[in-house]
């Protein structure tokens, strides 16, 4: 201990490093006695020993460094035992307050108790370490110099507690205070020692001095060696410990964060929007400021990722994640919901004119031009826009605003849609749709209907192209366009796939049998293009039903068709070796490679209606349909073009030297016996004829790993 005047500077410097490791060590080893109470692990009474240990040994050694100090006229002598249960003592009360410290609940209590305790653990260590020096009579402080230094430490030990118990938000306020709180109790421990010392009655010590039991100066090496030896390792430990731990909670950071990220995009993912709609909707619902939800769903997403390859896809995405984090206003929060989906949360805002007027600049934004592989993306989205309380409950935000995004799809995209009530009505009549169609194959509600295909030059019939329709029991008829998407986002479309593909050959086979050798085309979706399958089963549907391949087409859309990876390749193969026709659908509307195309084993190109539709009003369409028919003469391909309903259609069509023709303008859909009676009694329109190639027996291949020739 520092005496009025030092001898020299390590003797006032040391015990200060000493105190404040004792300081330092005790308060670290309490912060992490917290912790484990906190997170109820089994390491507790780890640290409570280590702080206890810490706070009794610094107490004790302080003792031993302060006798030492002092102008002494001999070596003071002391009892073994005694000075042993002196420092018991002292680590015995310094556990029990610094368990009281973190373990009573109340903190101010807990603070004072613990405050309490430390301070008995100074005091009564130092009064048994006197009693163990070898003195008659015994050594004792004034109770009025006792009270003082014990009133000055206990106040101070309070303070340090507190302090040391304060958890603020910023990692290096938090550091500060810790600091503060060791380098406040080594001041405490430091000076009270001190006045404890300078209030002995020395001449009384120096009289009446024994030479039994353990020198002082042979005490002074453990007590200054051993117990800093002790503190640093403590310390150490302590650090690990701390660093360890935070090092795990940090990766629990990590982890939680990347739980609650897209992948992708690196935007809030669906879990993290969950949490933050119920964060928002309970501030709402207290304020009545009112939210609004947007749901952006991207349109055509499927055709750019099939025709440009999911890097392509997942780079769209990326970017329209982007302009839509760097479009989003303070407050405001921005998540990926799924796939080719986003949400947009707007708190504080109800009325419909400024989301409007937020809808159309989202549209915009999302909408700027994008380039993947030198070709510019037609890049849109329809979004849908609920509102709460108007709306109904925040948890019904999303199924309402995503109502609202299909009811904007459904005017044909491009656009915002406020969700409405019947909304509801229509997802719901969705749902039952998607029930009775889960049964409709069973039983027997699906059927098809063909549309003639007729040869430009000659205006006969040469083929016809199988259509689905569903005969609903209550409903009537329904059209594949109000079925087949649901179809397809729900997973039914495979098995509605196997089943066009069966019926189309035995179809074939049936009219084939009644002497009329139709050629049939089927359409085939992106999604069944993915059965690894496809092919064998088409194959195996012509030999059950003894259909010679040639006269069956498969129609593929341009964006699946032109996916230039090996699995199309192999598929393409793979129809080529069961023999059938291939044409590329909607050609047109997609992004051909023509050395790709080159490449296809296709036999046929047919123009998109969209095309065919504005034949004689512009002059654009015009110049895409001559472009595509003399591209497929350059291919050697036939070209098809459907959606034909008027004369002048007709007419250019012929001109521009389309092979053959599909429309309303020759005949609508019909069942196949109508077909059938048409072919075979003339029961039709008579302008149209059936070419006579279509009447006569048809050779059935005996093997069908190739074409073979009809006769």
């Amino acid at each position: 201990m520092p005496t009025d005047q030092p001898s020299d500077l390590l003797a006032w410097l040391f015990p200060a490093l000493l105190a404040f490791l004792c300081a330092h060590v005790t308060l670290e080893c309490r912060a992490r006695l917290a912790e484990s109470l906190r997170s109820a692990d089994a390491d507790r009474w780890q640290w409570l020993a280590g702080a206890a240990l810490a706070f009794g040994s610094g107490v004790w050694s302080l003792h031993i460094n302060g006798l030492m100090t002092l102008p002494l006229a001999f070596n003071v002598h002391y009892q073994t035992l005694l000075l042993l249960a002196a420092w018991l003592l002292g680590v015995a009360l310094a556990a029990a307050g610094i368990w009281a410290s973190v373990a009573v609940r109340v903190p101010a209590l807990a603070w004072g108790l613990g405050a309490l305790l430390l301070t008995l653990a100074l005091v009564g260590a130092e009064s048994l370490a006197l009693r163990a020096a070898a003195s008659e009579p015994a050594l004792a402080w004034p109770l009025a110099d006792l009270a003082t230094v014990a009133g000055a430490v206990g106040v101070i030990a309070l303070l340090a507690l507190a302090l040391g118990s304060w958890r603020p938000a910023q990692p290096g306020l938090h550091t500060a205070a810790r600091l503060a709180a060791s380098l406040l109790l080594a001041a405490g421990l430091w000076r009270g020692g001190a006045q404890l010392l300078n209030a002995l009655p020395l001449e009384l010590l120096a009289a009446s001095g024994s030479q039994q039991g353990l020198a002082l100066s042979s005490l002074g090496l453990l007590a200054r060696l051993g117990t800093l030896i002790l503190l640093l390792m403590t310390l150490v430990v302590a650090r690990r410990e701390a660093i360890l731990r935070a090092s795990l909670v940090q990766a629990r950071g990590d982890v939680e964060r990347e739980s609650l990220t897209d992948p992708l995009t690196r935007l809030p993912n669906r879990q993290a929007f969950e949490l933050r709609l119920k964060d928002l909707g309970l501030a709402s619902e207290r304020d009545g400021s009112g939210l609004a939800l947007m749901f952006i769903d991207l349109d055509g997403f499927k055709p750019i990722n099939e025709s440009f390859g999911h890097q392509s896809g997942d780079w769209l995405l990326n970017t329209v994640g982007q302009r839509l984090s760097t479009a989003a206003q303070p407050g405001e929060f921005v998540a990926r919901w799924g796939a080719d989906q986003f949400l947009l949360l707007l708190p504080g805002v109800r009325a419909r004119e400024p989301l409007a007027a937020r809808a159309r600049t989202l549209l915009k934004t999302i909408a700027q031009p994008m380039e993947v592989l030198g070709r510019e993306l037609p890049v849109q989205a329809s979004v849908g826009v609920a509102i709460f309380p108007d709306d109904g409950a925040a948890a019904l935000m999303v199924s309402h605003a995503d109502a609202a995004t299909h009811a904007a799809k459904a005017a044909g995209g491009g656009t915002f849609c406020f969700f409405e009530p019947h909304m509801l009505h229509d997802s719901r009549e969705q749902m039952e749709l998607l029930r009775d169609l889960r049964r409709a194959i069973e039983d027997q509600e699906l059927e098809l209907y063909f549309q003639p295909k007729i040869h430009a030059p000659s205006g006969q019939i040469t083929g016809a192209e199988a259509l689905i329709r569903w005969n609903h029991p209550s409903k009537g008829l329904i059209s594949p366009g109000a079925f087949i998407p649901v179809a397809e986002r729900f997973g039914l479309i495979g098995a509605i796939g196997d089943w066009v593909i069966d019926r189309a050959c035995r179809q074939v086979h049936e009219w084939r049998e009644g002497g009329l050798r139709m050629r049939v085309a089927i359409n085939l979706s992106v999604h069944q293009l993915r059965q690894d399958d496809l092919a064998e089963r088409i194959g195996a549907a012509l030999q059950r039903y003894e259909v010679n391949p040639t006269l069956l087409t498969c129609e593929i859309t341009e964006s699946v068709a032109m996916e230039n990876n090996a699995s199309s390749k192999a598929f393409f193969d793979k129809l080529e070796q069961v023999g059938v026709h291939i044409s590329i659908d909607d050609f047109g509307t997609g992004y051909s490679s023509l050395s790709y195309l080159r490449q296809l084993p296709a036999e046929e190109l047919k123009i998109d209606a969209a095309f065919v539709k504005d034949l004689e009003f512009s002059n654009d369409a015009r110049t895409v349909v001559d472009a595509v028919v003399k591209l497929g003469q350059a291919l050697g391909l036939k070209v098809v073009a459907e959606g034909v309903e008027t004369d002048i259609q007709r007419d250019i069509l012929r001109q521009l030297g389309c092979n053959e023709l599909q429309g309303f303008l020759f005949a609508k859909p019909m069942a196949a016996n109508r077909l059938f009676l048409w072919a075979m009694s003339d029961d039709g329109p008579a302008h149209i004829d059936f070419r006579q190639s279509l009447f006569g027996d048809t050779q059935i291949p005996d093997d069908l790993d190739g074409p073979v020739p009809a006769r």
